[in-house]
């Protein structure tokens, strides 16, 4: 559903016309219908607010997501309200339905998760007691046969915690699968269609009401249009040549041999050039990472180093594919401690993506409203992110570096990045899917987007490329990051 609804804006602006529409479950606001091509100023998720209606007004509408995001709204008539309530209360409806219905299927399957990781804790202190106690036995010169029914129950501790890990990656598989997370999150909605007609304004005058303000609404910016004479030069100076070469006399026939030679010449050399750069381009390979939808080098910073929240989402996303390169069984449980993260910033973003175009302004919102060290808080979410991209960055730059042994590589940037935060049983998860990792030769022949260019001889060469401007580009988003969390004293200690 589309049309126009008056918005409060502030005290100054009062209710002011604005083109909204509702698609997808969202509903989001434009200037005008005429102005939605600039794209959105606004939208609400309709499956997380409250939808009251006005105690006194019949054409008055609130959209609330309490301490987050308010949307005070008022239709041309009663009728007009009407139509807005049924659509908004259906898409509320069906989104409750079905997120109703995955939410249940998340629940049961992360307390599956839950009890199987605690029986992962039980069999890994029973596997220390055991090995303590074979220590023990052997201090105390003990027989060979006391060693040996200790050895055995050793042997089955072990067989029984790795067919429970087993059973945890086939939960984290069910629950967290590849068409789940390998999108990236939902953008803002399509546009409205433009159509000939203009929308109707309706007639200003109503209470303004009492409740709390919204910040002042602030103009979009215009396209601007760049001229590019680089084409207008050249084709002058060909012009010139042109004229300069039909103004030689015609009886001049030292002037026209030497015009003859020079441009044979110009040509030839023109034409090794087109060669070398024809060969230079056939010998580029393309890679994963000059293929990705989305890159950190890609991302422009504002005038105070702010990381745009959105691109730096979607290059986050972009990077998870790595970790299904390396096994995507094993990996899982990285994968979903990566993939949630990234998607409690996204819901923070969208709860007022106007008030969270950087993130350092939702760290900084939720540092003022005393909730960033609050367990779930996209601070929170931030810090562990933080921390599964420098284990990414280690691990790609000991590659890039020429490291050819990839348990190795893993091994490394793990003890350097995420290894001190990481209890027993975690670090236990994490040294089994190490030895796990593939070879090289595996590896690299996934990183490819054509089969067999891992073979080609330019393929290494390309990788360094294009390693060599994602790396330093990701290195630099996460010190802006860092110091972040230092200067608010946002760091933790916390082992899990």
């Amino acid at each position: 559903m589309e049309g126009t609804l008056h918005k409060w804006t502030n005290y100054i602006s009062g209710w002011q016309p604005r083109w909204f529409v509702l698609d997808g479950g969202i509903l989001s606001y434009y200037d005008s219908q005429e102005d939605a091509w600039k794209g959105c100023k606004g939208s609400i998720k309709i499956s997380v607010c409250e939808i009251q209606v006005h105690t006194s007004d019949s054409t008055r509408v609130d959209l609330t997501i309490p301490g987050e995001q308010y949307f005070y709204l008022k239709a041309i008539n009663a009728a007009e309200r009407q139509k807005w309530l049924v659509a908004m209360g259906t898409a509320k409806a069906c989104l409750t339905d079905n997120r109703t219905k995955r939410e249940k299927e998340l629940q049961e399957n992360t307390e599956a998760l839950k009890t199987k990781m605690s029986e992962l804790r039980l069999y890994c202190d029973l596997l220390l007691q055991q090995v303590n106690k074979i220590k023990e036995s052997d201090e105390l010169g003990q027989t060979v046969e006391t060693g040996l029914d200790t050895g055995k129950m050793v042997k089955s501790t072990c067989t029984t915690f790795l067919k429970t890990l087993e059973e945890c990656m086939q939960i984290a598989n069910r629950t967290f699968s590849t068409d789940m997370t390998a999108h990236s999150p939902p953008g803002t909605p399509p546009l409205a269609a433009i159509k000939q007609n203009k929308p109707v304004n309706p007639a200003p005058g109503s209470n303004q009401p009492s409740p709390e303000l919204e910040h002042l609404e602030q103009p979009a910016e215009g396209d601007e249009k760049y001229d590019t004479p680089e084409e207008k030069e050249t084709k002058q100076e060909q012009n010139n040549k042109v004229d300069q070469s039909q103004e030689l006399p015609n009886n001049s026939e030292i002037n026209g041999i030497r015009l003859q030679r020079e441009t044979a010449s110009v040509q030839e050399e023109n034409g090794e050039e087109d060669e070398t750069q024809k060969a230079e381009d056939t010998e580029q390979v393309e890679t994963f990472f000059s293929t990705m939808s989305h890159r950190f080098n890609d991302i422009r910073l504002d005038g105070d180093n702010g990381i745009p929240t959105q691109e730096f989402l979607d290059s986050c996303y972009a990077i998870v594919p790595v970790l299904d390169k390396l096994g995507s069984t094993v990996f899982a449980p990285v994968k979903m401690d990566f993939v949630g993260n990234i998607k409690k910033i996204h819901q923070k973003l969208m709860s007022d993506p106007e008030c969270f175009p950087t993130l350092q302004s939702i760290v900084l919102h939720e540092v003022q409203t005393e909730v960033a060290q609050v367990r779930n808080s996209a601070t929170e979410a931030l810090l562990w992110l933080r921390r599964g991209l420098k284990f990414l960055k280690e691990f790609l730059s000991e590659v890039n570096a020429g490291e050819r042994d990839i348990q190795g590589a893993l091994n490394n940037a793990y003890g350097k990045t995420l290894r001190i935060y990481h209890g027993w049983v975690v670090r236990g998860v994490f040294a089994l899917a190490l030895r796990a990792a593939p070879s090289y030769e595996s590896f690299t022949a996934a990183l490819v987007t054509r089969e067999g260019d891992e073979l080609h001889s330019e393929f290494t060469n390309s990788m360094h490329r294009d390693l060599g401007m994602y790396l330093p580009a990701m290195e630099k988003q996460l010190a802006i990051l860092d110091e972040l969390y230092e200067e608010y004293n946002l760091e933790s200690d916390e082992v899990v």
